[in-house]
């Protein structure tokens, strides 16, 4: 750094300090995600896994600590926030991209709601109770400095999530988006994603012990509002700018810039209610899934270089911030064991007994569980807040971020099994940008 800031020193010249590096951050993330995605599809895995496992070692965890002095050149000698702004605008953009890829009319079915409900409570309730049960005992001797309910309200709180726009973009990959399987559980999931948040807002506000029920429930109020709003209000008025907008189906520069604009200021609102910007991208395109002409254009023309371009910034931004390598004695190994089967044990196994009350049988009950134990970076999230809260120590921390690699990265060769036995003819994983386009429809009869 210092060589190139000495000679980078007018205010012009420091921008272009700025767009060098952010230039060759760029170069090196593009390059790591399409290599990274290749392999793991290669060995049967679903490309997002490959892609994400190369953000986590660009970071501290392999690269830092393999090339410290290269690590430190290339992601330290300029500040995080182009890298940053670019990942999140990356996964707005996806969340739209998964809520256009979902047909939600199987919900119109009365044992498709009832599933969803049932998927949604259960994969929620039992991980947490499990979660806060490990948290109350584990937390004196693992996160000693922290106030015991504050880190088990955090760790009941991963050991819940699920990772929409991961668990979306496996199940584009498998062609289930249209499914009936494929449809509660990202139903299914969402809902625990919009609680999740929901919660963590209020653990946040535990742990700074400013919590006020009146406010909480406001916000509540306020983000039931917004999805009413968006789907009676916003939709039919959405749906009559796609067809004054365009051309024969086609994406016009004017159409264009107005879902941008419409995604953007969908993900301010949801922002400001406490539930982050995603969830305003992933509602706007849930409301316009059925614009099929529209859907198609965008995959088209824009799905592609989401895909490639902005979705990998937002995987190593992650693998900056994550530093897998602070468990240095066998019994922090142990506790990491004991996370592992718990999480996996409570999500799965809620999920699992959920869909068989709903109605579900034995094989597609088991896709089920293990599509809601999919929880990647969204977890992150939630662990990154509890611990720069201090509500975790860096031990734990370290534990649930291999709790959320590896809890994906067993979901796919799981589905690969599983899925023909609950009657899904499958075909190899499709790069992202062709499956999308294609759509494929893998439909379920309700007596499968």
């Amino acid at each position: 750094m210092s060589t190139l800031s000495h000679v980078f020193d007018l205010p012009a010249q420091k921008s272009e300090l700025l767009i060098f590096f952010t230039l060759l951050q760029l170069s090196i993330i593009i390059l790591a995600a399409r290599m990274g995605g290749e392999i793991a599809t290669r060995i049967g895995q679903a490309a997002v896994v490959g892609e994400i496992i190369a953000g986590i070692v660009l970071g501290p965890s392999l690269f830092g600590l393999l090339m410290p002095g290269t690590f430190h050149y290339i992601f330290h000698s300029i500040p995080a926030g182009p890298l940053d702004a670019l990942s999140q605008l990356g996964l707005i953009l996806l969340m739209f991209q998964i809520g256009l890829e979902f047909d939600f009319s199987h919900l119109e079915e009365k044992a498709n709601r009832n599933a969803v409900l049932w998927v949604a409570a259960a994969s929620m309730l039992v991980p947490f109770v499990l979660g806060l049960g490990f948290a109350m005992v584990s937390a004196p001797l693992l996160s000693p400095q922290a106030e015991p309910w504050a880190s088990a309200l955090f760790i009941a709180t991963a050991f819940s999530i699920t990772a929409v726009p991961i668990l979306g973009r496996i199940m584009m990959e498998f062609g289930m988006t249209r499914s009936r399987l494929g449809v509660i559980a990202i139903s299914a999931a969402a809902i625990n994603d919009v609680v999740g948040w929901l919660l963590l807002a209020l653990v946040t506000t535990l742990a700074l012990s400013h919590f006020e029920a009146i406010a909480f429930a406001i916000k509540v109020f306020l983000v039931f509002a917004f999805i009413i709003i968006w789907i009676f209000g916003i939709r039919p008025l959405m749906k009559w700018v796609i067809r004054r907008f365009s051309a024969g189906g086609k994406l016009t520069p004017h159409l264009l810039g107005i879902i941008l604009i419409s995604i953007f200021v969908s993900g301010l609102i949801t922002s400001s209610l406490g539930i982050f910007t995603i969830f305003g991208g992933f509602i706007m395109g849930v409301i316009l899934h059925d614009a099929n002409e529209f859907v198609e254009a965008w995959n088209e023309r824009v799905s592609p270089f989401v895909l490639v371009f902005f979705l990998p910034i937002f995987f190593t931004y992650t693998g900056l911030r994550t530093n897998i390598g602070g468990l240095d004695s066998a019994s922090l190994w142990g506790w990491c064991g004991l996370i592992l089967l718990l999480a996996t044990v409570g999500k799965f196994g809620g999920a699992y007994g959920a869909a068989r009350i709903a109605g579900l049988n034995h094989h597609q009950a088991k896709v089920m569980g293990i599509m809601m134990n999919t929880r990647a970076l969204m977890e992150l999230i939630v662990i990154n807040v509890g611990y720069d809260l201090g509500a975790i120590s860096q031990q734990v921390f370290t534990m649930l971020v291999i709790m959320a690699i590896f809890s994906t990265i067993i979901t796919t060769p799981f589905l690969r099994a599983w899925l023909p036995r609950a009657g899904v003819q499958l075909t190899a994983p499709a790069p992202m940008p062709e499956r999308s386009q294609n759509r494929l429809t893998t439909d379920y009869r309700p007596d499968q």
